[in-house]
């Protein structure tokens, strides 16, 4: 520790900070028991711990100085050294007591170990030898061990000889027993000939079957013969891991048993399809159909479990769909009357009763398009002209709804319990996912991509591949040609609902996933030109809407104003909304363009508020220019009156003034009225079909439909700009006519010293109740209607409210006025009192005493009138300061009694 101490002493004179302790030492015992250390906010009193082994920083790896100290601050630098010269003896006497006790074993230690190196050698002879003996030991039996790995290896090879030789003899026993159950002649020929021969002297259960029994009986047997077949494909699949000459000896043998049986297995197929799907084959008993289908599904199974499903699909197909399609869709289908699907008869009850509950519990499976439907009649999904499963389009004045009901009425007869057959085949084999219609609503069919290349797949493959194809090649230059935009949505709309209606046959959602992600159904949805479609429409909707916004007359009272429609004003307003009502209708809305619709609609609301900006007169202007000039003259007069008594406006100035402040409010409120019904009808329509009718792409929370909603309310908050705009100016205008009433209030002093008549006066003057009239007038209280008379409720407190503030402040400029021309009066007599006589100064006086009350009276009725046409307006007069002062202003002497 001395050593870490000096070479810390020679880096600095004083490392561990000795000196300063010391003097906070020197301070705590000068200070006594008032001193409390810096480091700690603790009053308790230290606790003593005597220096020991169990102590933490004598124990440390590194000593540290500092907080051993610190540690024992409480204890002064002498106590301290006595207390380690203290633990420092006892280590000592430790150290001393601990060697005393094991020096006789350390001296011992030498003398123990004498003649242990002759022991060890003694030791160390016999290990050699039992080494050696241990080596040939296992040397005998590792030669054991090998002789019997080599004898066990032998026996295993001869057993997977063995065994592959009884696979190969099960290979040919089943390759011998299918030729024999497939009638093959054992003849060693090449396949094509052997082949050849089997057909030439097949039975007739090869060909077109004889009757319902002997097609049961083929079914069967072939079943028999897959099975058979199945196990053999299993054997010679572990054969060829063996690579066995073998298998390819009798390949070709595999090869014609295969097609044999497929060639079997087609003529048997298409024979009971045949038998179900002919009508004129005659009535077919309800027992006769039901082994049919059985029979079916025996075929099915087989097709199935030889995983050649494209193969039955392409005979339903060829024998089926083909015959039907060639006969019912092709280029004048829509112009000629088509045969009526009959129904097969008798109509088996059990199909029935399979169907109508089927088809019910499909209905919550496949989201329903409710925009696609038919805008003037029922939902074509829930027509209650329907009668059965089968969900039929309205076809009333509809050559195409009448060709897509007679093919759904196909598809539900000929296709519907075979469909329904294949997906059960599939299912319990395992090759497809099926889900349950409790799921479907959790799943986005839409985007869904083909799940599985594997199962039956008749829906797509065979109905829409082929209906699809027929109706592009054949009727496309009709039912995708967007000349009439009428016709052309009436038939995407028609369409649409026929593939809806033909999802509902389908037997599972993974059918109408793998139709909807079928190259057929893609190819048939890019046929239809949408952007042509919206093109035209908005070029139909724009041309009518600028032929009407090309009149910018806003007044109702002009001679070309063309009146508006519902809560419109203007026939401009009601037009844009028309236009935005149009792109979300029935007759003009198609869902894969509603992001085009939506951003016509902003298009629409944008050009309305241009059209409101270019037609309304500039902030603060006037339609007349004249009058313009004549109430700027006006109001200048007002507030910095002449000399003159009377002021410069002639009458005829007046008049045209007054016009063109009433032209002027016709326009604003025109335009304020327009503005709030755009507002709220845009609003109302977002709410009960724009937001429903866009595409569902909502997260979890709900971001895409805030900011449709929040462009959308941009749109509208810049109307709401103008629409303040435009009240602030009507205010304005209201304001300065209602001040110019205030004008006879400077004649009042006038008036009453000239009348002869001295009695006080009882009742208001002439002009109180006009004081507020152009804004009755304006909102059309108490007349016949105003041009703001649809405003009373919204705007009728705010303008009165702003009009009486702006009415006072000009009230207490003219009473401040006349309060300055009294005293002005007043120093005047007062100064020409010497020169009257007695009595005449007298008389003089005590009448300017009496015009000072009737003034103050008249005053005080004026403003008490004033309060009642405001409170009439819904105006709050005793909470507004202007009017207060105002109050106290007239209630007060008109001239200061010291003059």
């Amino acid at each position: 520790m001395s050593s870490r101490v000096f070479h810390a002493s020679g880096k600095s004179p004083d490392p561990y900070e000795l000196e300063r302790l010391a003097e906070e030492l020197v301070a705590r015992e000068q200070a006594g028991s008032n001193y409390a250390p810096r480091t700690t906010a603790s009053t308790e009193l230290p606790i003593y711990v005597p220096l020991s082994h169990n102590n933490p920083h004598l124990t440390a790896e590194v000593f540290n100085v500092e907080e051993f100290l610190l540690s024992r601050s409480h204890t002064s630098l002498q106590d301290l050294r006595s207390e380690l010269r203290d633990y420092l003896t006892s280590l000592k006497e430790e150290l001393v007591l601990l060697i005393n006790d094991d020096y006789e074993a350390f001296i011992s230690l030498s003398t123990d170990l004498r003649g242990e190196g002759s022991r060890l050698e003694r030791l160390k002879l016999p290990l050699g030898d039992l080494r050696k003996r241990i080596s040939e030991s296992r040397g005998g039996l590792q030669a054991t061990q090998d002789s019997i790995q080599e004898t066990l290896d032998a026996r295993t090879k001869l057993r997977e000889e063995k065994a592959l030789l009884h696979l190969l003899l099960k290979i040919s026993e089943s390759v011998t027993r299918l030729e024999s159950l497939l009638l093959i002649s054992q003849v060693t020929t090449t396949s094509f000939e052997s082949h050849s021969s089997h057909l030439s002297h097949l039975p007739a259960s090869a060909g077109q079957p004889s009757d319902a029994k002997s097609q049961g009986n083929r079914a069967k047997h072939l079943s028999r013969v897959t099975a058979e077949y199945t196990q053999l494909l299993y054997h010679i699949e572990k054969a060829k891991e063996e690579h066995c000459a073998f298998v390819d000896e009798i390949r070709w043998r595999i090869d014609r048993i295969q097609s044999t049986l497929t060639s079997d297995l087609d003529h048997v197929f298409s024979a009971i399809l045949g038998s179900l799907t002919d009508i004129k084959a005659g009535k077919v008993l309800d027992l006769e159909r039901a082994k049919l289908y059985v029979d079916l599904t025996e075929c099915l199974r087989i097709y199935d479990s030889l995983r050649l499903w494209r193969v039955a699909e392409e005979i339903m197909r060829r024998d089926v769909m083909q015959t039907f399609i060639k006969k019912t869709i092709f280029s004048d289908a829509l112009a000629t009357s088509l045969s009526p699907v009959l129904p097969h008869t008798p109509l088996p009850a059990t199909l029935s009763t399979r169907t109508e509950s089927y088809g019910g519990g499909l209905l919550p499976r496949t989201p329903y398009t409710p925009f696609t439907a038919f805008a003037t009649k029922q939902n074509p999904f829930e027509a209650s002209h329907v009668s059965g499963p089968v969900h039929l389009l309205d076809e009333s004045n509809d050559a195409l709804a009448k060709l897509y009901n007679q093919i759904l009425r196909f598809i539900e007869r000929d296709f519907g319990r075979i469909m329904e057959l294949a997906e059960r085949v599939s299912f319990k084999a395992g090759s497809t996912t099926s889900y349950s219609s409790a799921a479907l609503g959790d799943y986005h069919l839409g985007d869904a991509q083909q799940a599985s290349v594997d199962g039956f797949e008749i829906m797509t493959n065979v109905v829409w591949a082929e209906i699809g194809r027929a109706i592009m090649d054949e009727l496309g230059t009709v039912v995708f040609a967007p000349g009439n935009p009428n016709e052309f949505r009436k038939h995407h709309s028609t369409t649409q609902a026929f593939i809806r209606s033909l999802e509902f046959l389908a037997p599972s959602t993974h059918s109408v996933q793998n139709m909807r992600s079928h190259p057929v159904f893609t190819a048939f949805q890019r046929r239809w030109q949408l952007s042509v479609y919206f093109q035209l429409r908005w070029k139909e909707t724009v041309t009518k809407l600028e032929e009407t916004l090309s009149s910018r007359i806003l007044d109702p009272e002009a001679p070309n104003f063309t009146p508006g429609r519902d809560v419109f004003v203007t026939a401009q307003a009601a037009d844009v909304f028309t236009a935005i009502a149009s792109c979300w209708g029935a007759e003009g809305y198609i869902p894969d363009l509603s992001h085009r619709f939506w951003k016509f609609t902003l298009q629409l609301l944008s050009r309305y508020r241009e059209w409101l900006e270019s037609s309304l007169p500039p902030s603060g202007g006037s339609p007349v220019k004249p009058a313009a000039n004549i109430t700027h003259e006006k109001t200048s007069a007002i507030v910095n009156p002449p000399r003159s008594s009377t002021p410069g406006l002639t009458p005829e100035a007046t008049i045209e003034s007054t016009a063109a402040d009433e032209i002027l409010l016709r326009q604003f409120a025109t335009a304020l009225v327009d503005i709030r019904a755009m507002t709220s009808q845009v609003l109302q329509l977002w709410r009960e079909e724009i937001s429903m009718m866009l595409p569902d792409m909502s997260t979890e929370d709900n971001t895409e439909d805030a900011v449709l909603e929040a462009a959308l309310r941009t749109q509208l908050e810049q109307l709401s700009a103008l629409s303040a705009s435009l009240s602030s100016q009507a205010t304005s205008i209201l304001s300065r006519r209602c001040c110019d009433a205030l004008l006879p209030v400077r004649s009042i002093p006038s008036q009453f010293r000239a009348m002869s008549n001295k009695r006080l006066p009882s009742e208001p003057s002439y002009f109180a109740p006009t004081i507020l009239r152009p804004v009755r007038v304006f909102f059309g209280i108490g007349t016949g209607g105003g041009p703001g008379e649809r405003l009373k409720e919204e705007l009728l407190r705010d303008v009165s409210t702003d009009v009486v503030e702006s009415v006072c402040q000009r009230y207490i400029q003219y009473l401040t006025a006349m309060k300055k021309t009294e005293e002005s009066l007043r120093r005047l007599k007062k100064g020409k009192k010497s020169t009257l006589s007695i009595f005449g100064s007298a008389t003089a006086g005590k009448d300017d005493g009496k015009d000072e009350e009737r003034i103050r009276a008249q005053m005080i009725l004026d403003v008490e009138a004033f309060r009642t046409e405001g409170e009439a307006l819904g105006v709050n007069m005793q909470s507004m300061d202007s009017f207060i002062v105002l109050d106290q202003m007239v209630r007060a002497e008109l001239v200061d009694s010291d003059l």
